[in-house]
């Protein structure tokens, strides 16, 4: 499974790339919006991981193009620093599956995965 990580973090991105990578997903980075929506046309993505706040294009943007452009229903989780109420429902307005608030611990991201896999089955 591949999963694709837009995070502009270079810490935050290491850190979740060798999480994942030991629970045995392939990890394929992106370290703004629109290297994301470049690797989002040119490669098989399986899961979305993304920032809120990215260069170029947003998090929130990201979601909106691959619900409405590109038309996928892939599973997306929101990792952000902000909780704000009116961003967490305009996530899940826009097609997010799941929406984590950093910092988050590396069990609660790969219990969130599984759960997100095992509803959009």
């Amino acid at each position: 499974m591949n999963i694709l990580v837009c995070e502009d973090d270079m810490m935050t991105q290491k850190a979740l790339e060798h999480r994942l990578f030991q629970d045995g997903y392939q990890v394929i980075t992106a370290k703004d919006g629109r290297e994301a929506i470049d690797t989002l046309k040119t490669e098989e993505i399986d899961f979305v991981l993304t920032d809120l706040h990215m260069p170029f294009v947003s998090g929130l943007e990201l979601i909106s193009y691959i619900r409405n452009d590109l038309k996928k229903n892939i599973p997306i989780v929101m990792l952000t620093r902000v909780g704000l109420e009116d961003t967490v429902l305009q996530a899940f307005e826009l097609g997010a599956d799941d929406y984590i608030t950093k910092p988050f611990s590396p069990s609660e991201l790969s219990l969130r995965i599984k759960r997100v896999l095992l509803k959009s089955k």
